[in-house]
């Protein structure tokens, strides 16, 4: 085949490449700032991402102990002060609205594992809460599937088939020989490209890297700089699902000899 069509076939479409590529992470970049937007918005739901002792169940226990409306005790158990017993007196967000409505329909004190795993409108206020603001976020992902495939195979094959026709035949004059030239630079980028293609850009990755995960909840932060004993009762809580019989009540009376 003759490099000069070669060329004006296998340049142009090197370059058209890379500009959708530059439009790719473009958008992916857009996509990380309105990610970290959203998530900015309300620290409750940075920490639906984070580890069981740190996430949104634990942040809204935490707002209620440093708000007075409720206590951890020695045990673990999460119990209602007069200010958090009163109906009239809420939390100011739903997650802790949620769980203090979970307390004052209990009447014992509960652990906040407990509450998590037995009480379903407590659970069932939480997932609408993360649904609604999910559902802004942009959807991600790597390509659009077999549509994706198929352009990577087409790509391959037009690869194969331009370097097949540049070394079919030795360029004569010097002109054919920078068309070569120039077609064999844009397939090496094409190469390139195919080797980069579907990594993440750290750059439109955001500004917290997946390593680190989302910021601590500020009332997490605060509890602990506040009251360290309160924060490691409220850890204890959130691995308690079951309640502790007191021994005096669990123990069996021995038979009289």
């Amino acid at each position: 085949m003759d490099p000069v069509t070669l060329a004006c076939a296998v340049v142009p479409s090197t370059a058209l490449l890379y500009v959708l590529r530059a439009l790719h992470h473009r958008r992916g970049r857009a996509a990380a700032e309105c990610r970290d937007a959203v998530l900015g918005a309300d620290p409750y739901r940075g920490a639906a991402g984070r580890r069981r002792a740190e996430d949104d169940a634990q942040a809204a226990a935490a707002s209620l102990l440093l708000d007075g409306l409720a206590t951890v005790d020695h045990r673990g158990s999460l119990n209602l002060t007069p200010s958090g017993a009163d109906p009239a007196r809420t939390a100011g967000h739903p997650l802790p609205d949620a769980l203090l409505a979970a307390l004052r329909r209990r009447t014992t004190p509960a652990s906040l594992g407990g509450i998590e795993l037995g009480d379903s409108a407590f659970r069932a206020a939480r997932q609408d809460f993360h649904t609604a603001w999910r559902a802004d976020l942009p959807r991600s992902g790597r390509g659009r599937g077999c549509f994706t495939a198929a352009c990577a195979l087409l790509l391959s094959g037009e690869a194969a088939f331009a370097a097949a026709a540049l070394l079919d035949t030795a360029p004569s004059d010097p002109f054919p020989w920078a068309a070569a030239a120039a077609t064999g630079l844009a397939l090496l980028l094409q190469l390139t490209w195919l080797d980069r293609y579907g990594r993440t850009d750290p750059s439109a990755a955001g500004s917290v890297s997946p390593a680190e995960g989302p910021a601590l909840h500020p009332a997490l932060v605060e509890l602990a700089s506040r009251d360290l004993l309160s924060r490691d009762r409220l850890r204890a809580s959130r691995h308690r699902s079951r309640p502790r019989r007191s021994r005096s009540r669990g123990a069996r009376p021995r038979p009289e000899t």
